[in-house]
Formats: C-alpha cells, sequence, structure tokens
C-alpha cells in the first residue's frame, strides 16, 4: 500500500473485497461475511486501533487491509486509512526471505 507520505511503502495483508462485510471482536478475530479467519501467520491477535464502526463494509472498488502487528499497525481499521482503491496498492509480495527459518513463497 502506497501511504501518501513521501515515498514510503507500507505492507499490509488484504482481509476483504469490495461489498464483504468485515467484523473484529475484542480479542481481535477476525470474520468476513460471517466467517471466522484463520490468520496461522499471527504472532498475536488484537482489536488494536479501531476507530471504524464494525461490522463494516467494504466500499466498491476498495480492499479492507490490516498488517500483522495488529495492536500497533495503522490500517483500514483507521477512519484516517480506511478502505484502500486499487491505485493506493503498488504490489503482491510473492516471496520471504527473513526471518531466515520462515523463508519461502507467501500464498
Amino acid at each position: 500500500m502506497h501511504s501518501g507520505r513521501g515515498n514510503k511503502l507500507l505492507v499490509k495483508r488484504v482481509i476483504a473485497g469490495p461489498g464483504q462485510w468485515v467484523d473484529i471482536d475484542m480479542d481481535g478475530n477476525v470474520t468476513v461475511d460471517g466467517k471466522e479467519l484463520t490468520e496461522d501467520y499471527l504472532d498475536v491477535k488484537a482489536l488494536g486501533n479501531c476507530d471504524v464502526d464494525l461490522p463494516h463494509q467494504v466500499e466498491e472498488s476498495r480492499w479492507f487491509l490490516m498488517g500483522d502487528n495488529r495492536d500497533v499497525s495503522v490500517d483500514s481499521r483507521s477512519a484516517a486509512i480506511g478502505d484502500v482503491s486499487k491505485d493506493q496498492i503498488e504490489g503482491k509480495i510473492v516471496f520471504r526471505i527473513w526471518p531466515l527459518n520462515k523463508i519461502g513463497s507467501i500464498q
């Protein structure tokens, strides 16, 4: 995601797409269209800095993004960021090199 703050790029996960409903409970469990996400890639779940109304329906032609460090990540849970348009998305990460014990393709 391009942050619009100089040349900084932010790495976030696409959680939901246009028209989908996102909900997050107080423990940080995320559901999309009523189905809880299995997020094995997270070390800790957290509601984090969330000031959007939940459940939240993603706007048309936009995506709901969340960072993996849920307790401190600034992402679509913040009304200042909100749903992200396609022109703000720069690319897709397909390979991880760090940490070394998790090197490989990203699904």
